[in-house]
């Protein structure tokens, strides 16, 4: 059973995010996708900073959302959101995408998620050629673009679509001409259309949203049948003291409100190191 057989879903997007969506979305789902371009999403915040991100991501992918519904009229729209930063508790690159779909008939709504560490996310701050370009080999230029910057994170004019050597090594003088100190800042370029590594990430969400979908509740068959809420006590192994790692996934269906509590799949113990009591 295909869930969205017949209907149509829309995109907000001017990265070409469709690249990777629209087929999983049509061959998975049986929807008819469509691409709505008449809004530029760049006004929600960018990648490089010239315009802020005022919401959360996703609240970001809900406006999407809004405006794809609005001007498309279509009933089923789809969003991808994405951050990049650290992760937080090691200091290696981190990247989450959210995929979010909204069914306005139902007004429900559901998202898949991607979040790793396969990222390329990255920057530079140089005045050597040599050094740029050993910095965009190591990140997959030209496949993957780059974005400079005179001086800093801050630096202007910025220079976009980075995509040869040519280009690169223009940008890369024009910059150290304007900047004070000769500096040159690099950075990956993190839009969707520009970094393959990205787009490969919102896959994987947009799978995972898939994946989700049909999941069907037991009773009324409804789509989108989902963890809703985790609820903490797994006994320790030692002492059966409840611990604060997982012990069930209360499932949920958004229309019948029908209700499922399932095990947590990983053991019926906690290991004594995650104990309060054995292990203070």
């Amino acid at each position: 059973m295909k869930v969205f057989e017949g209907r149509t879903i829309v995109l907000l997007s001017k990265h070409n995010k469709e690249a990777v969506m629209q087929p999983l979305l049509e061959s998975q789902t049986g929807c008819h996708f469509v691409v709505e371009k008449r809004f530029d999403t760049d006004k929600l915040g960018t990648f490089t900073r010239e315009i802020q991100r005022k919401k959360s991501q996703l609240e970001t992918a809900r406006q999407k959302i809004k405006m794809g519904i609005k001007l498309s009229k279509a009933q089923l729209a789809i969003a991808s959101e994405g951050s990049f930063g650290s992760h937080p508790l090691a200091p290696i690159p981190w990247n989450l995408e959210i995929v979010l779909l909204y069914d306005k008939n139902e007004d429900f709504e559901i998202f898949g998620i991607y979040e790793g560490a396969d990222t390329n996310f990255d920057h530079l701050v140089t005045q050597d050629w040599q050094e740029a370009l050993d910095f965009a080999r190591k990140i997959g230029f030209p496949d993957h673009w780059l974005i400079l910057r005179p001086e800093n994170e801050k630096g202007k004019p910025v220079y976009k679509d980075i995509f040869d050597v040519t280009r690169f090594e223009e940008a890369f003088l024009h910059c150290a001409k304007k900047s004070s100190s000769g500096n040159v800042f690099i950075e990956t370029d993190m839009r969707a259309h520009a970094n393959p590594t990205r787009m490969k990430n919102i896959g994987t969400a947009t799978q995972n949203l898939i994946e989700k979908l049909h999941n069907f509740c037991p009773i009324c068959g409804a789509y989108g049948f989902m963890i809703t809420d985790v609820i903490k006590g797994l006994p320790c192994e030692m002492c059966s003291i409840p611990s604060d790692l997982t012990l069930k996934y209360v499932y949920r269906c958004y229309k019948c409100k029908h209700t499922v509590e399932q095990l947590h799949p990983k053991g019926t113990t906690a290991s004594a190191q995650y104990c309060h009591y054995c292990n203070p």
